[in-house]
């Protein structure tokens, strides 16, 4: 079962204290802690690695070994003296978790494993650094799972994740206490974790929290659909996030939406499941439906984006922060947007200080109220 993080708690000086934690508001559910090795690399190293440059294709451990070994001679220079390659936590709901509590100050915790080595202690101490709850991830023997995201001068990427041998939490180690006193639970689409996340949404549900899902990727839309059909038309989804292309991708298979499938057929789709509804249309901004209601609203920071590695997990964290804060569906789209654009700024799914604060600026030029976490050290 491994050994469970005792929670944790801190004073203003940012030590901790003897204090337990009140419960976080926001649960994140990632059964296998992820570490991203991002770097920004020439298009010769990515000729050089299996697979076609783009996408995400799992790779053995060896192979994530060779890959790591030939990084540093193929980055590319960063014009801004910023760096070109970074270690830090990563994966989908890590990065919504970590970007609500260090730039909203939402006390957030995170459901999951990590194993007992140097990669172990990386992904813990990144996300401690910003006072996320770990009291729910066990501590297990063996390896953490491992993702190289290599970024071209274009800012495309191509990710190798190695997570074969990965440890991860099994369904039958989740509690119910560790989802009471709760509000929601965010969660991401994987196949290879249904049956964790159907567990995670009875006992969410079963404690009064809300649930937010992500649909991953267009692949696993593809390969994985009727599961997802299933899911959704569960109706425990209160709030579900899906890109274009993903989007579309779920509606294949439907005969009334084949001739005429678009992100705002999408959208239509999945409202009929979900409370909220919302389609994230990269450069283009986002598509979000709430009821009768529906709005759009454009991209923010798109002409200075380095790396999107993240920028949909920002938004939704943007987006849930607004709903917590009952906020207009108008309103949670221009944070989700504000957020996702921070981001994009640099490389990887760890926003910056200094991108912080520019979103916290963008917020206050769109008549939005800046978290009480603008004026902490975080």
């Amino acid at each position: 079962m491994g050994v469970e993080f005792q929670p944790r708690d801190y004073n203003k000086t940012g030590k901790e204290t003897s204090a337990t934690w009140p419960p976080p508001l926001v649960l994140g559910l990632q059964p296998a802690a992820l570490v991203d090795h991002v770097a920004k690399v020439d298009l010769f190293l990515l000729s050089e690695i299996s697979g076609k440059p783009g996408g995400s294709f799992p790779v053995t451990a060896e192979e994530l070994k060779c890959i790591l070994s030939e990084v540093n001679t193929h980055i590319l220079s960063s014009h801004d003296n910023s760096s070109s390659s970074k270690t830090m936590a990563g994966g989908s709901v890590a990065n919504t978790i970590r970007g609500l509590a260090a730039g909203f100050g939402v006390n957030c915790g995170i459901i999951g494993a990590c194993g007992d080595d140097e990669e172990g202690r990386l992904f813990r101490t990144n996300m401690s650094s910003y006072k996320v709850d770990l009291s729910r991830l066990r501590l297990k023997s063996g390896p953490t799972a491992q993702c190289v995201c290599l970024v071209d001068e274009r800012g495309n990427r191509t990710m190798r994740p190695c997570l074969s041998d990965a440890v991860k939490v099994k369904a039958n180690e989740l509690k119910k206490e560790d989802f009471r006193g709760s509000k929601w639970l965010v969660v991401r689409y994987a196949i290879f974790n249904l049956d964790i996340i159907q567990a995670a949404i009875q006992m969410a549900k079963e404690e009064g929290l809300s649930v937010s899902l992500d649909l991953a990727s267009f692949e696993m839309v593809r390969n994985f659909r009727l599961p997802l059909l299933q899911l959704l038309e569960s109706r425990n989804i209160d709030l579900c996030f899906a890109n274009e292309d993903e989007a579309i991708e779920l509606l294949r298979g439907e005969e009334d939406a084949k001739e005429d499938a678009n992100y705002e057929v999408a959208l239509e789709f999945l409202s009929k499941y979900c409370k909220w509804a919302v389609v994230t249309l990269g450069s283009s901004g986002c598509l979000a439906k709430n009821g009768k209601e529906v709005v759009r609203v454009p991209a923010t920071g798109k002409k200075e984006a380095i790396d999107a590695t993240g920028a949909g997990d920002l938004f939704a964290g943007g987006f849930l922060y607004g709903l917590m804060k009952g906020l207009s569906l108008e309103e949670c789209c221009k944070i989700g947007s504000c957020s996702g654009g921070s981001v994009i700024r640099s490389l990887g799914g760890e926003v910056t200080r200094e991108n912080w604060q520019w979103m916290y600026k963008q917020m206050q030029n769109k008549g939005l109220t800046v978290p009480d976490s603008a004026n902490s050290d975080f």
